[in-house]
């Protein structure tokens, strides 16, 4: 007991002197509180240990299983070499170092009294250091601060690291043992500061290649799977829709829920030089699903006849169907990637490729752990076509694997007008010139949420179609309307380096650049989210969606590419 309370006073006269700003001259232990400001106030701790005039600084590891890709990383300054010296160390056995000098001459630093104060990408950064001990010790090397002992850092105003203690220990053989000059003999990869800050993001972030360099054109052939869905094979790009649409099965990783999820497209003409709507969805696994259309004919799906007598082919939900869950929808650009040596000439570096980025964690994180069946669709009927690049991204935003037991949810499709098997004789969504769409839905009492994440675009290239005319998306409930919604880009010029064939006219506009109902060539649209949580009461409610389309003009007409996904939290 005795033993207890001494050691509880050693402390509490450790930190009193901290904050007294005394350290002794014999201190070479010395801990320092870092707090990251955000929604919640994250603690955690750095330690330095000075042998000499060389410290040793790491941050304290979590408490708990690690996420995979985690890097222990320690700092090594040399003050009489004037050099920094880090090492990233992985659980595969892999290290990685790199070396630089301590001293910067690219900080304008001014002094009031033992405050250094500088500013940095616009952020006013000051260092409280004690240089009233002959003592060399800073958590924060890079910053080529050389003398004293930093008690605290600031940035805008906010206090992030503070020394809380100070002390003397015994040294171990251990501690400082990997010297800065020991580091090239031990079978470490010498890199570039930016290499290892690649590295490590890259360890962490957990990639999942769906479709690689694929070619989707027109006058292939189509896969045929006898059994149904459940015989696809695992990571097998199958190829329908006369090579237009291509779909794979594949199993998401589970990972814990401060996971944040992506998908990333990459995009380029293959021969095809016209601006397509394209989309990348999950097929949801059912008894009678989307699939039987795509492995068949869209003809053996649900079917909806319009009052215009044509029929509209599986694209609302029934009692025992789902149509497709859109995860992306996107818009090639004209001609990027195969016309740009062409128009080499035109003035403008047009860029190489086409790129994507949408977050899809709303709708992952009650897929993740299960198999998935993932299509990919470009319309066109061109014989080169695009090449199409897609992977599945996730990035965590904590360093701990957590216990996902408590994850409840569903995701369910309720509507998708966009036809991803056209090629194969699916109908446009044009059903909202003589009809609404209306679908039934369920949410059960007691969801702790519940959204209809909704895409809309507008399509018919002339001048007068729903493309360049805006259009209300109203969206009712019962018959009462509940939400307004105009799909509407007005930013298509800045995407005019993706459109090398592009139509150009007298007065210096191209095509590309104008406004359209909710897209633009060489864009992604962004879902809007409505609020479902007052409808979540047990009860069968009907969702219906109106939208003034316009009339047929010589034999071209308009149409809606609209979908729904009700995603629910319990």
């Amino acid at each position: 007991m005795k033993h207890q309370i001494l050691f509880f006073v050693l402390i509490f006269m450790a930190l009193s002197a901290v904050s007294q700003n005394k350290v002794s001259r014999n201190a070479n232990h010395f801990v320092y509180q870092q707090v990251d400001y955000g929604e919640t106030v994250d603690t955690s701790y750095i330690t330095v240990v000075r042998n000499g005039n060389t410290i040793e600084i790491k941050s304290a590891k979590p408490d708990g299983s690690l996420i995979d890709g985690y890097a222990t990383e320690v700092t090594y300054v040399d003050y009489d070499n004037d050099s920094i010296t880090v090492v990233a160390s992985f659980a595969d056995g892999s290290s990685y170092y790199y070396r630089h000098g301590l001293s910067r001459n690219d900080i304008e630093w001014t002094l009031d009294g033992t405050l250094h104060k500088c500013s940095i990408n616009s952020n006013s950064l000051v260092f409280d250091i004690d240089e009233s001990v002959a003592l060399n010790v800073n958590p924060l090397p890079h910053y080529g601060i050389r003398r004293g002992i930093l008690r605290s850092f600031s940035r805008n105003g906010q206090t992030l690291i503070k020394l809380v203690k100070a002390d003397y220990i015994k040294p171990t053989k251990y501690q400082t043992s990997a010297s800065a000059r020991q580091i090239a003999g031990h079978g470490y990869t010498r890199v570039s500061p930016r290499e290892l800050d690649r590295i490590k993001k890259e360890r962490m972030v957990i990639s999942t290649r769906v479709f690689d360099h694929e070619q989707l054109c027109w006058g292939r052939e189509n896969a045929h799977v006898e059994g149904g869905m459940g015989s696809i094979p695992f990571d097998t790009v199958l190829h329908y829709a006369g090579g237009t649409l291509v779909m794979k099965r594949i199993n998401l990783p589970d990972l814990p829920d401060h996971y944040q999820h992506f998908v990333e497209i990459h995009q380029q003409s293959n021969g095809d030089a016209y601006d397509r709507t394209g989309s990348v969805f999950l097929i949801p696994f059912g008894d009678k699903c989307f699939f039987d259309g795509i492995n068949r004919h869209p003809d053996s799906l649900p079917v909806f006849v319009g009052r215009d007598g044509q029929r509209y082919q599986g694209m609302m939900a029934t009692d025992s169907y789902e149509p497709i869950i859109e995860l992306v929808r996107f818009f090639t650009p004209f001609g990027v990637g195969k016309f740009n040596e062409r128009m080499k000439g035109f003035g403008i570096d047009w860029r190489p490729e086409c790129y994507f980025k949408q977050e899809i964690t709303d709708i992952y994180r009650y897929c993740m752990g299960t198999t998935v069946y993932i299509g990919a669709w470009i319309g066109n009927y061109d014989g080169g076509g695009h090449l199409l690049t897609v992977d599945i991204k996730s990035y965590p935003n904590g360093f701990l694997k957590e216990n996902n037991s408590q994850r409840r949810g569903e995701v369910l499709a309720l509507f998708n007008t966009c036809n991803v098997l056209e090629m194969a004789g699916q109908n446009y969504g044009k059903l909202f010139a003589t009809d609404s769409l209306s679908v039934a839905f369920t949410i059960p009492a007691g969801a702790t949420s519940a959204h209809l994440r909704y895409i809309s675009t507008g399509h018919g290239g002339w001048d007068g179609g729903d493309e360049f005319v805006p259009k209300t998306n109203t969206i009712l409930i019962d018959g009462k309307v509940a939400f307004t919604h105009t799909p509407w880009r007005q930013d298509c010029g800045c995407y005019r380096d993706l459109n090398p064939v592009s139509g150009n006219f007298w007065n210096g506009l191209s095509s590309s650049d104008f406004s359209r109902s909710g897209w633009c060539p060489g864009t992604a649209t962004q879902p809007v989210y409505f609020d479902f949580a007052p409808w979540a009461d047990g009860k069968r409610h009907t969702l219906t969606v109106a939208i003034p389309q316009g009339q047929p003009v010589e034999g071209m007409f308009s149409h809606w590419s609209v979908s729904g996904v009700l995603t629910v939290g319990y």
